[in-house]
C-alpha cells in the first residue's frame, strides 16, 4: 500500500510521465525525505506494480540522477547520492546497478539488472540532489496554463526550467488532452529570459476566462548533456561551458576555442547565435575533469561531443583555460 508520506511527497515534489503537458496527476518516481530547502532532493523511490521501491546505489552516478532529475522536472542534476544519504527505505528494492546513457526519459528505461534483482540492503539506497525549477504547482494543486496568448517563447521557457533543450512547438487546444482541476495561468506572456514560467506576466494565479479545452502544451528537445555555469545575471545563455561524460560535468580546455565551437553550444541549448566565445577561465575555473581540448567544429554538429577533438578527458590544460559562450536568447515573437 502506498503510505500517505508518499503521495504527499510525490505531488509535492515529483512531475514524473508528463514531459510535454502542463499537467501532472501521475507519478512512477519520488523523492523522500530530502532537504527542507530543496524539494528536489531525496532517496530515490519509483512505483513498481502498485509497490514503492529503493534503487542500490552500485554504479549509481551522474547519468542515472540525471535522468531522475529530468523525469521530475527538476532542473539539472547536482549530486548523485550513496549510502542512504537520505535516509534508508522499507520495503522491496527495485533495481540494482542501474546504467542510463542520460538520454532515458524515464528510469526504468535504463539498463540494469532486473526488477526486484539485487544483492545490497537499504543501506546503500541511492539518491539524487536536483537543481529546484518548480513547474506549474499552485498552491498545493497542479493547474493547466490556458493557451490565450500561449507561443514560442512562453514554451522555451518551460524547455529552459525542464532542461529539454531548445523549443519544436508551442501546442494550443489541449493537444495532449483536457486537464483537471484548476487553471493557473492565462494570457501568458513571457520575454524569454525568465528561468520559470511563473515569473513571465500574466494575468494572475488562478485568474483566467478559459476552460480546459485550451490547455497548453510544449514539445521540447531531449535535455542535452551540456551547461551554462557562472553566467551573466541578465544573459542566462552564458556561462561556462560544462558537459556530462561518464557520469561527470567536465569543462572544456580554450585551445583553438572560437565562434563555430561557441555556435555549436549555442545550437544545442536552444540559445539563438552565437555572441562570444571567451578564453581564460572568463566566467570563473570550474572543478573536476577537463573533458574536451582543442575542439574543432565545423558549426553544422548538433552536439559539440560530435566535433573534432584530442579524445574524452584528453588535455594540456588547466581550468585557468577553461571555456565560455554567450549566446542570444531564443526570440520568436
Amino acid at each position: 500500500m502506498v503510505s500517505l508520506e508518499k503521495v504527499v511527497a510525490g505531488f509535492a515534489d515529483a512531475w514524473a510521465v508528463c514531459t510535454y503537458q502542463l499537467l501532472c496527476l501521475l507519478f512512477e518516481v519520488v523523492l523522500v525525505s530530502g532537504t527542507s530547502n530543496n524539494p528536489c532532493s531525496g532517496r530515490v523511490e519509483i512505483l513498481l506494480y502498485g509497490q514503492w521501491a529503493t534503487v542500490c546505489d552500485h554504479d549509481w552516478d551522474l547519468l542515472d540522477a540525471h535522468v531522475v532529475c529530468r523525469q521530475l522536472g527538476c532542473g539539472r542534476v547536482l549530486a548523485a547520492t550513496h549510502g542512504a544519504r537520505f535516509g534508508p527505505g522499507q520495503g522491496p528494492i527495485g533495481l540494482d546497478y542501474v546504467n542510463c546513457t542520460g538520454h532515458e526519459s524515464e528510469l526504468t528505461q535504463c539498463g540494469h539488472r532486473g526488477l526486484w534483482t539485487h544483492n545490497c540492503g537499504h543501506q546503500e539506497d541511492a539518491g539524487v540532489v536536483c537543481e529546484d525549477d518548480h513547474p506549474v504547482f499552485l498552491q498545493g494543486q497542479w493547474a493547466t496554463v490556458c493557451d490565450d496568448e500561449w507561443d514560442l517563447v512562453d514554451a522555451q521557457v518551460v524547455c529552459r526550467q525542464l532542461g529539454c533543450g531548445r523549443v519544436l512547438s508551442a501546442p494550443h487546444g489541449a493537444t495532449f488532452g483536457p486537464g483537471q482541476g484548476p487553471i493557473g495561468l492565462d494570457d501568458v506572456n513571457c520575454t524569454g529570459h525568465e528561468s520559470e514560467l511563473t515569473q513571465c506576466g500574466h494575468g494572475g494565479l488562478l485568474t483566467n476566462d478559459c476552460g480546459h479545452s485550451e490547455d497548453a502544451g510544449a514539445v521540447c528537445e531531449a535535455a542535452p548533456p551540456v551547461r551554462l555555469v557562472n553566467g551573466l545575471s541578465n544573459k542566462p545563455c552564458s556561462g561556462r561551458v560544462e558537459i556530462l561524460l561518464y557520469g561527470q560535468w567536465a569543462t572544456v580546455c580554450d585551445d583553438d576555442w572560437d565562434l563555430v565551437d561557441a555556435q555549436v553550444v549555442c545550437r544545442q541549448l536552444g540559445c539563438g547565435r552565437v555572441l562570444s566565445a571567451p578564453h581564460g577561465a572568463t566566467f570563473g575555473p570550474g572543478q573536476g575533469p577537463i573533458g574536451l581540448d582543442n575542439v574543432n567544429c565545423n558549426g553544422h554538429e548538433s552536439e559539440l561531443t560530435q566535433c573534432g577533438h584530442r579524445g574524452l578527458l584528453t588535455h594540456n590544460c588547466g581550468h585557468q583555460q577553461d571555456a565560455g559562450v554567450v549566446c542570444e536568447e531564443l526570440q520568436t515573437r
